[in-house]
């Protein structure tokens, strides 16, 4: 249905506790070819119904039916342009009360746009004071809507001093992740992120450049444990995510990162991915569902 027309009650649930998990997943538009190339969209909802788990939500729906639902979607939508779907799972019942049983669950996904969502030049970060959520507070595995409070008020005070991006660390100083991107950071040749027990998100856009380095530059990904400084005398560093897709990190906490550009590894990662995403390289045929008009 059209959006204006789309209604949730003001009773729900999950408006009122962030009882919901979403995803995010990327249609990218083809012009010379004039299709879309839906990027790992079964890998998200594998994801998103990891994250159900974790909820008490049960969908009467597996991979493969929501991602006919999503081609659907964007099939009715008409765009053609890049087109950002948002997936979301949630506690629909119109209750006050914090509990996850005993509620009825539902699922929606929509097809909009969305630009750059960190613009197109180098990143400029800070690294923030509020710390990352951790697995004994809320999973950080799965896109739970009431984790986002945390990022957003990283998000806010980066912005609000003139940044754009925050760094999280985790309740142990480490490196966690962006507010709403994975990180990783090229340190005397080697390829380093956080592994998943630092609090991350096991983003899908971070395991697409793991592959794209291992399988297309013989470049293995050290998954380890990054202090703060550690990012101010690395050679590299760059964030990761559906919305973001690669994009390179120019400064940290006012100190630049090599030499303030995008680094030969991060644009050579860039460039790999844009060609996957497009569905133009087929050794990974089975990350891309495609989609013409009739």
């Amino acid at each position: 249905m059209p959006l204006k027309d789309a209604k949730i009650g003001i009773l729900t649930q999950a408006l009122h506790y962030g009882t919901a998990c979403f995803g995010g997943i990327r249609a990218n538009w083809d012009a010379e070819k004039q299709q879309f190339c839906i990027f790992r969209m079964k890998d998200h909802y594998r994801r998103q119904l990891d994250a159900c788990k974790i909820l008490n939500i049960s969908l009467p729906y597996d991979e493969n039916d929501m991602a006919e639902f999503t081609v659907e979607t964007i099939r009715r939508a008409g765009f053609k342009e890049n087109v950002y779907c948002r997936p979301l799972a949630y506690k629909s019942s119109e209750a006050i009360g914090v509990k996850l049983h005993g509620l009825e669950d539902d699922f929606f996904v929509i097809a909009t746009t969305l630009g750059p969502y960190l613009g197109t030049g180098g990143i400029k970060c800070c690294t923030s004071s509020w710390r990352r959520v951790s697995d004994s507070q809320i999973s950080p595995r799965g896109k739970i809507t009431g984790i986002y409070v945390n990022s957003a008020l990283a998000k806010t005070d980066a912005n609000r001093a003139g940044f754009d991006e925050a760094i999280m660390l985790n309740e142990n100083g480490h490196i966690s992740e962006g507010t709403g991107e994975n990180i990783f950071v090229v340190i005397k040749g080697q390829l380093i992120t956080p592994p998943s027990y630092d609090s991350i998100l096991l983003g899908i856009t971070r395991d697409t450049v793991m592959q794209l380095a291992k399988n297309e530059l013989g470049v293995e990904t050290v998954e380890r444990s990054i202090d703060r400084s550690e990012l101010y005398v690395a050679d590299e560093a760059f964030f990761t995510g559906t919305a973001t897709n690669v994009a390179a990190i120019s400064s940290v906490d006012h100190r630049n990162i090599g030499t303030g550009e995008m680094g030969p590894l991060t644009a050579k990662l860039q460039a790999l991915f844009n060609q996957a995403a497009l569905g133009r390289n087929p050794k990974y045929s089975e990350w891309y569902t495609f989609l013409k008009y009739d």
